[in-house]
């Protein structure tokens, strides 16, 4: 190892701070030391996730943090993005062991199947990773309700509009957290035009309520075609599922579920720590967490 690389890498390393990486590489590892969480079964609504090797700590956080501050123990269904190991898969059903752990080569085939009469759908599924946001978790789902969850979304308190909306059988709107700024990889103009109905500004696909009967196939392969959408590999993911709502039916979470770039938690009951901020989940969001007590309680 040349002095050259050992140095980028103690840079990397330290990028964001002492306290960041020891919060990082030392304090995140303690969550595999706590209980798991059992009688996961109510199917009021089903919680879908898609992980992958790198994020699976942050996930288990994810988890534990919504099961311990909602009260609630809505049903799991953890998706493989394909780099699982049997290690990783043990992993997460010692911890959630009423879950069910989707192989990725096992949903290809069904996939495919289910998809065949959809070419756009099929070739989207195919060839971007973020798809089965789109189509497996509602292929899988065995609720008329799913809980949109990404693994870099830590719970403080409990999310009790985001409850409010998923456990009224009245309410009939997808809800999902507020972004910075709209995302998409299609022009809302060309939307209007083409669909006639308009995109949800500023739709975030990391954190919601969506209705099973949302996501329909036959819109979707309609939304394909539109110019220029097959784009930004997670854009296009967001863009879908906003499409998706918005024909629906959508509405947002109020402002303290939104996505934010500054630091601080502000009393929000939870954050979505997106890429350029995921330093703060180790630093502020799990650092929150363990000051005040949050592993000694999962082990009560």
């Amino acid at each position: 190892m040349s002095l050259g690389y050992f140095l980028l890498k103690i840079r990397q390393k330290y990028k964001h701070g002492l306290q960041t990486a020891f919060y990082r590489d030392h304090v995140r590892q303690q969550i595999l030391a706590s209980r798991p969480v059992t009688d996961t079964t109510d199917t009021t609504c089903e919680i879908h996730v898609l992980t992958s090797t790198t994020d699976l700590l942050n996930l288990i956080w994810v988890l534990k943090s919504f099961y311990h501050f909602s009260g609630r123990l809505y049903s799991l269904c953890i998706h493989d993005d394909g780099t699982l190991t049997q290690e990783h898969c043990d992993t997460l059903q010692y911890h959630f062991p009423d879950s069910r752990i989707i192989d990725r080569k096992i949903a290809e085939e069904k996939m495919v199947s289910l998809l065949k009469p959809y070419p756009r759908c099929l070739e989207f599924r195919q060839t971007n990773h973020l798809s089965p946001k789109v189509f497996d978790f509602v292929a899988y789902l065995e609720s008329d309700r799913l809980l949109l969850l990404d693994s870099d979304v830590l719970f403080f308190q409990e999310p009790t509009e985001l409850l409010k909306r998923i456990e009224s059988p009245t309410y009939l709107y997808n809800c999902v957290n507020r972004d910075i700024a709209s995302a998409y990889t299609v022009e809302p103009t060309v939307v209007r035009e083409r669909l006639n109905f308009t995109m949800q500004p500023r739709f975030n696909s990391g954190l919601g309520l969506i209705h099973k009967q949302s996501i329909n196939l036959d819109w979707i392969e309609e939304f394909l075609g539109l110019p220029g959408i097959i784009g930004h590999f997670w854009r296009i993911e967001q863009t879908v599922l906003t499409l998706c709502s918005s024909k629906f039916g959508v509405e947002l979470l109020p402002e303290d579920y939104e996505v934010r770039l500054e630091k601080g938690i502000k009393g929000s009951p939870c954050r979505h720590y997106v890429g350029v901020i995921r330093h703060l989940m180790y630093s502020e969001g799990i650092r929150h967490l363990v000051q005040n007590g949050f592993l000694e309680e999962l082990n009560q």
